[in-house]
């Protein structure tokens, strides 16, 4: 193979990889919620511990993001970029519970 045609098969393959583990990881979580053979905490432990794998496989395989030193200027971007989510939804939950609680 010439040097186009093997970058293409190897992008198809981690694609076709990334794919797969992320249909493995889904089908997982939703085995042990739809059949739970454990407690709810352990259930829940569960599922967030498949989150974080299917995180690095969406980010590894589909955004091509490792630890390469090109690549850490886009993960520190989408890591700031969480940051900010995560204080959004944090400050808007506290807000809806605060109002619930004056509700009550």
């Amino acid at each position: 193979m010439s040097g186009p045609n093997r970058s293409r098969a190897r992008e198809i393959r981690t694609y076709a990889i990334g794919y797969l583990l992320a249909l493995a990881l889904t089908a997982a979580a939703f085995a042990a919620v739809r059949w739970p053979s454990i407690g709810a905490g352990a259930t829940f432990a569960v599922v967030l511990a498949l989150a974080l794998v299917q995180v690095v496989v969406q980010f590894r395989c589909f955004l091509h993001i490792s630890l390469a030193r090109s690549s850490r200027d886009d993960l520190q971007l989408i890591l700031f970029s969480t940051l900010i989510v995560i204080l959004m939804v944090g400050g808007t939950l506290v807000i809806l519970f605060n109002l619930r609680a004056r509700m009550m």
